[in-house]
């Protein structure tokens, strides 16, 4: 490992500022699967609050158990005090803030002067810290790649209690260590990031429906080179030669001609204030959503939107994970890489069905290149993401499906999963092991670990 001349700093600022307050005896990932004995911590020093805690939670949309205490842990460390931006040149588009700093707020602050984050996930309710993280990706993956190629440099409490501050040039290992890690080298602190420039706030969106998967993976194929974001629902229950049908969405910043007048970032959004009962997630209703999402989208459509309509359409509704019922439920992410072939995506499909699978959500995107992050998920090929309702029979889907993917040379995203087994993760992975020598190297006692790092690692 190279290192500076000037060691990392051990951080021993007094805590006078940390405000503490322990909200729940219990935490969950955001599909409420699974549900651990745990507590958030809060305070807006997150150089205070991290000294005695290993493990940083942002706004809690790791569908898993990325986010929640290992078995003998307690605490996490909440970021979303720790939310303000330290430094903005506007010449430039670099940003640095705080790691509780949430893409709603970057919304909020930056759309209305024509900047946006580089890269954005389905949801805005995740933190720059949350981001980098997981790696995230989004519908222009195929152009611009992940969050992690975009940021310059962060700063991390690592394990042995120093303060490190490292970028593709600085301490370049903990760097690539930390994007995509899952928050195993230490709480991200701060986060600097190159913001993309845009013409206008709105994006010109074109939605056309595909008769099945193999036309799917052929239109997104097709749309790489003239549309920077591209992604489509498909129906997971079909079958037959209408297996894989569904809507692609293709689109790009619409120009200032185009856009119209006034912008407004937000506005305020129903809520589901219930759990739905399972019959609401059974076949013959998912069949009835899915013919109908399918039949409306029929005659195809061209059209400006609003950003939050095309990136973040769950968003619109508050407490939608509720219509999963009580017993929640997993969302599984795999890629099916380019060298597997065209049909990869029909076998992934026929797998999902062969064992019941059902799901409203199913999104497909097409993935460029491979990032740097140690553990970033995308590479080239197909990305099939979809939610799964718990039932007795979810974990022998999980494992048929991960069976299916290694076989196809392809790979889960950390930040989704719940049910994997360490064995199939370590086989689609490669680099797991240069990873963990440099998890090790920082944090040598292992003091910082989740549940799901011990899951799928044993620490």
């Amino acid at each position: 490992m190279t290192r500076t001349d000037t060691p990392p700093q051990l951080d021993t600022t007094a805590s006078e500022d940390l405000r503490v307050a322990a909200v729940t005896s219990t935490l969950s990932g955001w599909g409420r699967v699974p549900v651990v004995p745990g507590v958030e911590v809060h305070g807006e020093n997150l150089r205070a609050l991290t000294r005695g805690i290993g493990l940083a939670r942002g706004l809690g949309r790791a569908y898993g158990d990325a986010a929640l205490p290992a078995p003998g842990d307690v605490a996490v460390a909440t970021t979303t005090r720790a939310d303000r931006i330290l430094a903005f040149d506007e010449s430039t588009g670099v940003l640095r803030a705080e790691a509780g700093f949430s893409l709603d707020a970057l919304c909020q602050t930056f759309l209305p002067r024509r900047f946006f984050t580089p890269i954005t996930p389905g949801t805005r309710f995740v933190t720059l810290g949350g981001m980098v993280a997981c790696d995230v990706h989004g519908k222009n993956h195929h152009v611009d790649g992940t969050f992690g190629r975009h940021v310059r440099a962060l700063t991390v409490r690592v394990g042995s209690g120093h303060v490190v501050s490292c970028s593709p040039q600085e301490h370049p290992e903990l760097f690539w260590a930390t994007i995509g890690g899952m928050g195993l080298t230490g709480p991200i602190l701060d986060v600097t990031v190159q913001l993309a420039r845009i013409p206008s706030p709105w994006i010109f969106e074109e939605r056309e429906c595909v008769p099945d998967i193999d036309a799917f993976v052929s239109a997104l194929e097709s749309a790489e080179d003239a549309w920077p974001m591209t992604a489509g629902w498909i129906d997971c229950l079909s079958r037959g030669r209408a297996m894989g049908r569904g809507v692609i969405l293709r689109g790009r910043w619409a120009s200032a001609v185009e856009a119209p007048q006034p912008f407004r970032p937000g506005a305020s959004r129903p809520s589901i204030p219930f759990d739905f009962p399972q019959f609401a997630l059974s076949r013959p209703v998912v069949h009835l959503f899915n013919d109908a999402f399918y039949l409306r989208h029929i005659r195809g459509s061209r059209r400006v939107v609003h950003p939050y309509t095309f990136f973040y359409p769950l968003d619109a509704i508050g407490n939608w994970t509720r219509m999963y019922g009580r017993r929640g439920f997993t969302q599984y992410q795999c890629v099916l890489p380019k060298s597997a072939g065209p049909d990869a995506a029909r076998r992934f499909l026929t797998t999902l069905t062969s064992h019941g699978g059902a799901s409203f959500l199913c999104v497909i995107k097409d993935c460029g290149a491979e990032g740097q992050g140690m553990l970033s998920f995308p590479k080239p090929g197909i990305s099939i993401a979809l939610d799964i309702p718990m039932r007795d029979a979810t974990q022998a889907l999980i494992d048929a499906m991960n069976e299916q993917v290694i076989k196809e040379g392809g790979r889960i995203y950390l930040a989704k999963d719940a049910l994997t087994r360490a064995e199939h993760y370590r086989a689609m992975d490669p680099r797991v092991d240069g990873f963990l020598a440099v998890r090790r190297q920082w944090d040598p006692d292992g003091r910082i670990r989740s549940a799901q790092s011990v899951r799928l690692f044993g620490w």
